[in-house]
Protein backbone atom coordinates (compact mmCIF):
# COMPACT_ATOMS: atom_id res chain seq x y z
CA UNK A 1 0.00 0.00 0.00
CA UNK A 2 1.06 3.87 -0.50
CA UNK A 3 4.07 2.95 -2.78
CA UNK A 4 5.09 0.03 -3.85
CA UNK A 5 8.17 -0.49 -0.99
CA UNK A 6 5.58 0.36 1.50
CA UNK A 7 3.36 -2.30 3.69
CA UNK A 8 0.23 -4.48 2.05
CA UNK A 9 -2.35 -4.53 3.13
CA UNK A 10 -2.16 -7.78 5.20
CA UNK A 11 1.00 -6.58 6.83
CA UNK A 12 -1.53 -3.47 8.00
CA UNK A 13 -3.71 -6.03 9.31
CA UNK A 14 -1.00 -7.75 11.31
CA UNK A 15 0.40 -4.40 12.70
CA UNK A 16 -3.13 -3.57 14.08
CA UNK A 17 -3.67 -6.41 15.57
CA UNK A 18 -0.77 -5.98 17.61
CA UNK A 19 0.19 -4.18 20.81
CA UNK A 20 1.38 -0.65 19.73
CA UNK A 21 4.90 -1.40 20.77
CA UNK A 22 4.78 -4.71 18.58
CA UNK A 23 3.17 -3.25 15.75
CA UNK A 24 5.37 -0.42 15.33
CA UNK A 25 7.91 -3.07 15.36
CA UNK A 26 6.29 -5.21 12.58
CA UNK A 27 6.22 -1.92 10.79
CA UNK A 28 9.59 -0.01 11.11
CA UNK A 29 11.42 -1.14 8.00
CA UNK A 30 8.90 -0.14 5.99
CA UNK A 31 7.48 3.02 7.88
CA UNK A 32 9.29 5.57 5.86
CA UNK A 33 6.76 4.56 3.15
CA UNK A 34 4.11 4.97 4.55
CA UNK A 35 1.50 8.26 4.88
CA UNK A 36 2.37 7.76 8.72
CA UNK A 37 5.89 9.00 8.66
CA UNK A 38 5.60 13.54 9.64
CA UNK A 39 5.89 14.37 5.74
CA UNK A 40 9.32 16.71 5.37
CA UNK A 41 7.69 19.84 4.12
CA UNK A 42 6.32 19.90 8.20
CA UNK A 43 9.88 18.85 9.57
CA UNK A 44 11.19 21.50 7.58
CA UNK A 45 8.65 23.98 8.25
CA UNK A 46 9.31 23.05 12.18
CA UNK A 47 13.36 23.14 11.82
CA UNK A 48 13.31 26.94 10.18
CA UNK A 49 10.99 27.81 13.02
CA UNK A 50 13.08 27.37 15.66
CA UNK A 51 16.30 28.02 13.68
CA UNK A 52 14.79 31.36 13.87
CA UNK A 53 14.54 31.17 17.85
CA UNK A 54 17.83 29.08 18.30
CA UNK A 55 20.65 27.69 19.14
CA UNK A 56 19.26 25.24 21.83
CA UNK A 57 21.61 23.27 23.66
CA UNK A 58 20.65 19.75 24.23
CA UNK A 59 17.75 18.42 22.51
CA UNK A 60 15.31 15.11 22.62
CA UNK A 61 13.30 13.65 20.51
CA UNK A 62 9.83 12.23 21.92
CA UNK A 63 8.97 9.61 20.02
CA UNK A 64 11.72 9.64 17.72
CA UNK A 65 9.92 6.54 15.40
CA UNK A 66 12.46 5.92 13.24
CA UNK A 67 14.18 9.24 13.89
CA UNK A 68 12.78 11.42 11.08
CA UNK A 69 12.50 14.44 13.38
CA UNK A 70 16.55 13.95 14.37
CA UNK A 71 17.69 16.14 11.73
CA UNK A 72 15.16 18.89 12.77
CA UNK A 73 17.31 18.70 16.38
CA UNK A 74 21.10 18.61 14.45
CA UNK A 75 20.11 21.87 12.67
CA UNK A 76 19.24 23.51 16.00
CA UNK A 77 20.91 21.78 19.13
CA UNK A 78 25.03 21.83 19.70
CA UNK A 79 25.20 20.11 22.67
CA UNK A 80 23.78 16.64 21.12
CA UNK A 81 20.67 15.21 20.04
CA UNK A 82 18.93 12.00 21.78
CA UNK A 83 15.85 10.30 20.26
CA UNK A 84 13.36 8.03 22.75
CA UNK A 85 11.34 5.71 21.71
CA UNK A 86 9.80 2.16 22.90
CA UNK A 87 9.54 0.08 19.61
CA UNK A 88 13.47 -1.42 19.38
CA UNK A 89 12.53 -2.06 15.68
CA UNK A 90 12.31 1.51 15.13
CA UNK A 91 15.07 2.23 16.81
CA UNK A 92 16.90 0.12 15.23
CA UNK A 93 16.34 1.64 12.01
CA UNK A 94 16.62 5.08 13.10
CA UNK A 95 19.92 4.20 14.11
CA UNK A 96 20.78 2.57 10.50
CA UNK A 97 19.70 5.51 8.68
CA UNK A 98 20.78 8.34 10.98
CA UNK A 99 23.72 10.42 8.94
CA UNK A 100 27.03 11.78 10.51
CA UNK A 101 25.81 14.90 12.42
CA UNK A 102 27.86 17.78 14.10
CA UNK A 103 26.74 17.10 17.50
CA UNK A 104 26.10 13.44 18.45
CA UNK A 105 23.34 11.48 18.13
CA UNK A 106 21.95 8.73 20.81
CA UNK A 107 18.78 6.59 20.91
CA UNK A 108 17.38 5.39 24.23
CA UNK A 109 14.57 2.74 24.17
CA UNK A 110 11.71 4.20 26.97
CA UNK A 111 8.63 4.33 27.62
CA UNK A 112 7.48 8.53 26.81
CA UNK A 113 5.26 8.30 30.18
CA UNK A 114 8.37 6.85 32.39
CA UNK A 115 11.06 8.45 30.92
CA UNK A 116 14.75 8.07 32.62
CA UNK A 117 15.80 11.31 32.06
CA UNK A 118 17.18 13.88 34.94
CA UNK A 119 16.06 17.89 33.53
CA UNK A 120 18.83 18.04 30.91
CA UNK A 121 17.31 18.66 28.10
CA UNK A 122 16.92 22.62 26.43
CA UNK A 123 14.17 21.34 23.51
CA UNK A 124 12.30 18.63 22.98
CA UNK A 125 9.99 18.32 19.97
CA UNK A 126 7.93 15.38 18.83
CA UNK A 127 5.97 14.58 15.56
CA UNK A 128 2.90 12.63 15.42
CA UNK A 129 2.77 10.95 18.55
CA UNK A 130 0.04 12.08 20.66
CA UNK A 131 -2.54 10.03 18.65
CA UNK A 132 -1.08 7.32 20.81
CA UNK A 133 -1.53 8.02 24.26
CA UNK A 134 -5.44 8.11 25.60
CA UNK A 135 -6.55 11.71 26.55
CA UNK A 136 -6.04 10.68 30.45
CA UNK A 137 -2.38 9.85 29.82
CA UNK A 138 -1.84 13.29 28.57
CA UNK A 139 -1.17 15.02 31.64
CA UNK A 140 1.68 12.40 32.65
CA UNK A 141 3.11 12.91 29.34
CA UNK A 142 3.13 16.46 30.05
CA UNK A 143 4.32 16.39 33.23
CA UNK A 144 7.08 14.23 31.88
CA UNK A 145 8.20 16.20 29.40
CA UNK A 146 8.09 19.37 32.03
CA UNK A 147 10.02 17.22 34.15
CA UNK A 148 13.10 16.63 31.60
CA UNK A 149 13.73 20.13 30.52
CA UNK A 150 15.93 22.31 31.79
CA UNK A 151 14.39 25.74 33.35
CA UNK A 152 13.58 27.92 30.69
CA UNK A 153 13.66 24.71 28.30
CA UNK A 154 10.99 24.49 25.32
CA UNK A 155 8.46 21.64 24.28
CA UNK A 156 8.07 22.17 20.77
CA UNK A 157 5.63 20.43 18.33
CA UNK A 158 3.36 20.85 15.08
CA UNK A 159 -0.28 21.28 15.04
CA UNK A 160 -2.35 20.85 11.60
CA UNK A 161 -6.14 22.48 11.47
CA UNK A 162 -8.38 19.38 11.85
CA UNK A 163 -10.32 19.41 8.71
CA UNK A 164 -13.50 20.98 7.50
CA UNK A 165 -16.44 19.21 9.83
CA UNK A 166 -18.64 17.30 6.76
CA UNK A 167 -15.42 16.98 4.93
CA UNK A 168 -14.33 13.22 3.09
CA UNK A 169 -11.27 13.75 5.47
CA UNK A 170 -13.40 14.27 8.48
CA UNK A 171 -15.64 11.30 8.10
CA UNK A 172 -12.03 9.38 7.07
CA UNK A 173 -10.88 10.35 10.35
CA UNK A 174 -14.26 9.60 12.31
CA UNK A 175 -14.42 6.03 10.55
CA UNK A 176 -10.64 5.49 11.44
CA UNK A 177 -11.12 6.07 14.99
CA UNK A 178 -14.29 4.35 14.83
CA UNK A 179 -12.57 1.24 13.58
CA UNK A 180 -10.04 1.53 16.02
CA UNK A 181 -12.24 1.72 19.10
CA UNK A 182 -14.62 -1.40 17.80
CA UNK A 183 -10.87 -3.10 17.32
CA UNK A 184 -10.44 -2.35 20.91
CA UNK A 185 -13.10 -3.20 22.36
CA UNK A 186 -13.22 -7.03 20.89
CA UNK A 187 -9.42 -7.35 20.98
CA UNK A 188 -6.26 -7.28 23.75
CA UNK A 189 -3.57 -5.57 24.49
CA UNK A 190 -5.10 -2.68 22.95
CA UNK A 191 -3.94 -0.53 19.93
CA UNK A 192 -4.11 2.81 20.66
CA UNK A 193 -3.86 5.32 17.64
CA UNK A 194 -6.29 7.42 17.64
CA UNK A 195 -6.61 10.98 15.55
CA UNK A 196 -9.24 12.78 17.03
CA UNK A 197 -8.86 12.00 20.53
CA UNK A 198 -6.90 15.22 21.36
CA UNK A 199 -8.25 18.40 20.76
CA UNK A 200 -6.19 21.83 19.84
CA UNK A 201 -7.80 23.32 23.08
CA UNK A 202 -6.88 20.42 25.52
CA UNK A 203 -3.71 20.01 24.29
CA UNK A 204 -2.90 23.91 25.22
CA UNK A 205 -4.64 23.77 28.63
CA UNK A 206 -3.30 20.36 29.65
CA UNK A 207 0.01 22.05 29.24
CA UNK A 208 -0.60 24.98 30.81
CA UNK A 209 -1.65 22.60 33.58
CA UNK A 210 1.62 20.95 33.88
CA UNK A 211 3.46 24.11 34.30
CA UNK A 212 4.12 25.23 30.84
CA UNK A 213 3.84 28.88 29.21
CA UNK A 214 2.45 28.35 25.83
CA UNK A 215 2.49 30.64 22.82
CA UNK A 216 1.74 29.50 19.38
CA UNK A 217 3.47 30.38 16.23
CA UNK A 218 1.87 29.87 12.62
CA UNK A 219 4.00 27.99 10.34
CA UNK A 220 3.72 30.56 7.00
CA UNK A 221 4.76 27.82 4.35
CA UNK A 222 1.13 26.23 4.48
CA UNK A 223 -0.45 29.42 4.17
CA UNK A 224 -4.33 30.03 5.96
CA UNK A 225 -7.71 28.20 5.56
CA UNK A 226 -10.70 30.35 4.27
CA UNK A 227 -11.84 31.29 7.98
CA UNK A 228 -8.10 33.18 8.13
CA UNK A 229 -7.21 30.47 10.93
CA UNK A 230 -3.20 29.12 10.43
CA UNK A 231 -3.71 25.79 8.33
CA UNK A 232 -0.50 24.17 10.78
CA UNK A 233 0.95 26.34 13.48
CA UNK A 234 3.92 25.10 16.10
CA UNK A 235 3.09 25.07 19.63
CA UNK A 236 6.15 26.29 22.10
CA UNK A 237 5.60 25.42 25.57
CA UNK A 238 7.98 27.14 27.91
CA UNK A 239 9.11 25.51 31.35
CA UNK A 240 9.62 29.15 32.96
CA UNK A 241 13.16 29.76 33.89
Amino acid sequence: MFSPEGPSLRELAVQALSSVERGYDLLAPKFDHTPFRTPDSVLDAVGAALERRGPFGAGLDLCCGTGAGIDVLTRVCRRGVTGVDFSAGMLAVAREHTPPAEVPVTYVRADARALPFAPAFDLVVSFGAFGHFLPAEVPGLFAQVHSVLRPGGCFAFPVVAPPRPGSRASWMLLGFDAVMRVRNAVRRPPFVMYYRALRFGDICRELERAGFDVELEALPEFGRRPDGSPRVRMVLARRPA
